[in-house]
């Protein structure tokens, strides 16, 4: 049975205009790949009502998961829960049970949960909370859609929550062989090789060291044995 795959969504101004540099991405996706979850894409989206329901509803179409990171915190531009209430036609309001998590946890700072904070208790009709133990403002999932937080730490304590629940597959696995020849040189064995071994995925990682050329070639797949089958016949080639 295939691997369930997945897809990213990052959502943010900040992102695209390179003043903030995205982490959830890197690890969503060594989460993923230990799970046996296969993220096969990733955009990246501005601040855009129409834009964030367009990717939504592509992505969501495509994929099995779709994880969505940003925009759900107490500022005007934060418009991701009304762009994926928008996609998948329901309402969107302020939710008691959201609220109350909230409540709680404002009451222990001793800080006012005011009109702007009480839009991240915004929540679209039929969605489940995801609850995060840094700042217990809620992400929450409809449908396939997984809607969580930017804040890289708040991002993690989520997907914390959220990876028991999912449908796990065979964890993909991985080896490493250096070869100190050019890609050019290495080209049409290596494509031979991965047209054998059409099972695994191969891909050639290029770098230059003190004059040295070569390229990290890297194999990928889901049975050990093959793997193994693979590295021996690259090192055999290559060594």
């Amino acid at each position: 049975m295939p691997n369930p795959t997945a897809a990213m969504l990052v959502i943010g101004d900040e992102i695209l205009s390179g003043r903030t540099r995205d982490a959830n991405l890197h690890h969503l996706s060594q989460q993923f790949t230990a799970a046996g979850i296969d993220l096969k894409e990733a955009r990246i989206v501005s601040d855009d009502h129409d834009a964030i329901v367009a990717a939504v509803d592509a992505l969501r179409e495509t994929h099995d998961i779709l994880v969505t990171s940003g925009g759900i915190g107490p500022t005007h531009d934060d418009i991701t829960a009304d762009a994926v209430a928008a996609a998948f036609g329901v309402h969107i309001d302020v939710r008691e049970d959201a609220k109350a998590l909230m409540e709680a946890r404002y009451a222990k700072t001793g800080r006012e949960l005011n009109e702007a904070r009480l839009r991240m208790a915004r929540i679209p009709d039929g969605a489940e909370l995801i609850e995060n133990d840094v700042s217990a403002a809620p992400g929450f999932r409809i449908g396939n859609v997984y809607v969580m937080a930017g804040v890289p730490s708040v991002f993690t304590s989520m997907l914390d929550r959220v990876l028991p629940t999912l449908n796990a597959g065979t964890p993909l696995m991985s080896q490493s062989i250096r070869v100190e020849r050019a890609e050019g040189d290495i080209a049409g064995p290596l494509r031979d090789l991965a047209r054998e071994f059409d099972d695994l995925a191969f891909g050639s990682y290029p770098f230059s060291e003190n004059g040295v050329y070569g390229a990290n070639v890297v194999v990928r797949g889901t049975d050990s044995a093959r793997l193994n089958e693979a590295a021996t016949r690259l090192h055999a080639l290559f060594s």
